[in-house]
């Protein structure tokens, strides 16, 4: 009977293996050899790939700083059961497992600050097509080290139940922004939003050093109402047909669509505050250190750049152009999308569309233009100029922004009160040389529709102040010195001197 007993004892074992085993038997590895983006890589031999790459000895090392993030595209929706971290020695003491469908909007779904290292596997319950560790401690001084970043579960299907995390960036009240009028763009948390002082929290929101939480947005009707409330940053191209975004892919040189830059001279994947302040400009204004770049043109494989000084206007985007402020050192965003498809939301933030010789509001690049030699391609693209008052930047890098909306009141356009610090709202009013047939041009980023921008303010702070206070505040029309040239303003004052230099 003993051995009876055994033998039902070791097959009843063997039993619950086979089950457990055949009940697993759909999971699979979701991240294997999938593409791979990280924050930054120590250098060449530790780049993000060797963290999917199914291989233990080989290994993804960051940069000695935090926070830092990797993320894997699982290239479609998926149920996730479990994420397997195999740290080296370097590992996250505080990180966060990070889902999203579509990589800008990010919900946390586990989070820790006393993270042990080694391998450490969390199960997980929950959809998505990206996955991300997002580091904010690191455990020594050196970064963050994985061998292997592991994501399993079923393609497609859905979790029994939802996270039970809160989303890591909540969704703030709707700018009211009209579709028909202007680009979507996504609010922000309000101000009780819970993030460290001074630095970056576990989502991507970059604080600023002395938020504006005292604003409320100005619905006062100014005394003049009509006229002209900006002014010019005349800037040339600085560096041209170089893949880095310092912006969306930081410390990552390569990692992007080739780019056109102006402005700061020293602008590259590396660019910090720090270093722009240190830089140089191609723009008049010698205290405009700020970095402005744009997709790169081409017309088949040759390169088109804009020739001279282009215009970067400088307005009020509210009624009340006196609540307007300087932007704050260090803010940046993104204006328009790279992977745009939609040519009627592209249009509604231009002024005349694509514009070539006597061609307005095209939604795209015309396919044939003027070849009359002063005729050239022509875009004015205008960015959102609400801001949160809390955030430098946000995860999808517009979060933070957003455009005025239209009260239909006295009080005309608005900031919304989710955004309430009135900025100014640039225009990029960009020039190329290219005319004739058309059909081969197109952006490194693509059709028409994908054209964007990015900005990073690294304007000397006194400067900036003085050329609002006296050109968009005063309601006057002024070009890249801060002068209004026009017959009723005479004799008008210069904001800059003859060196465009603040006196």
């Amino acid at each position: 009977m003993a051995g009876i007993g055994l033998a039902l004892a070791g097959f009843v074992a063997w039993f619950a293996v086979g089950q457990l085993h055949l009940a697993g038997a759909e999971e699979a590895s979701l991240s294997q050899g999938k593409p791979v983006t990280a924050s930054s890589s120590e250098g060449r031999a530790f780049p993000a790939e060797a963290a999917v790459d199914g291989d233990d000895k080989t290994r993804w090392s960051s940069a000695f700083a935090d926070p830092q993030w990797i993320q894997v595209d699982l290239g479609a929706p998926a149920a996730i059961e479990r994420v397997v971290l195999k740290w080296e020695r370097a590992f996250g003491k505080a990180y966060e497992i990070q889902v999203s469908p579509d990589a800008n909007t990010w919900t946390s779904v586990y989070q820790t600050t006393t993270g042990a290292g080694g391998t450490e596997t969390h199960t997980l319950n929950t959809t998505g097509r990206f996955v991300r560790m997002y580091g904010t401690t690191r455990s020594s001084g050196y970064g963050y080290s994985l061998f292997e970043f592991q994501v399993f579960g079923k393609p497609g299907g859905a979790p029994t139940t939802a996270p039970t995390s809160a989303p890591s960036t909540p969704a703030g009240p709707s700018t009211g922004a009209s579709p028909s009028t202007r680009p979507s763009t996504s609010a922000s948390p309000s101000s009780s939003a819970s993030t460290p002082s001074g630095g970056n929290n576990a989502a991507g929101w970059i604080m600023a050093p002395n938020p504006v939480t005292d604003v409320k947005p100005s619905r006062a009707v100014p005394p003049n109402k009509g006229g002209f409330h900006e002014f010019q940053a005349n800037c040339s191209v600085s560096r041209t047909n170089i893949g880095d975004d310092p912006i969306v892919f930081p410390k990552l040189p390569g990692a992007s669509h080739l780019h056109t830059f102006m402005g700061n001279t020293t602008t590259n994947a590396n660019s910090t505050i720090e270093s722009l302040s240190r830089g140089q400009t191609t723009c008049k204004a010698k205290g405009d250190l700020s970095a402005y770049w744009m997709p790169a043109l081409f017309n088949g494989n040759t390169a088109v750049n804009p020739e001279g000084l282009q215009t970067i206007y400088y307005k009020s985007g509210v009624y009340d152009y006196r609540s307007v402020r300087p932007f704050p050192k260090g803010l940046r965003f993104v204006v328009g999308n790279a992977k745009n498809t939609d040519a009627d939301e592209f249009l509604a933030a231009t002024e005349e569309g694509f514009e070539c010789g006597d061609s307005y509001k095209n939604k795209n690049i015309p396919l044939t233009c003027s070849s009359e030699r002063s005729v050239k391609l022509n875009i004015r693209y205008q960015a959102p100029s609400c801001w949160d008052g809390i955030h430098l930047d946000s995860p999808d890098h517009q979060s933070h922004m957003a455009y005025p909306i239209d009260t239909h009141t006295a009080s005309g356009v608005v900031c919304p009160d989710s955004h309430p610090v009135a900025v100014p709202k640039l225009e990029f009013k960009m020039a190329w040389p290219v005319n004739g047939d058309m059909s081969k041009v197109k952006f490194a980023s693509g059709a028409g529709p994908t054209f964007h921008y990015d900005f990073i303010n690294a304007w000397d702070d006194r400067t900036l102040a003085a050329m609002v206070n006296g050109c968009i505040v005063a309601a006057r029309q002024c070009d890249a010195q801060g002068h209004d040239g026009r017959d009723d303003q005479q004799p008008a004052p210069y904001v800059l001197n003859k060196d465009y230099l603040l006196p």
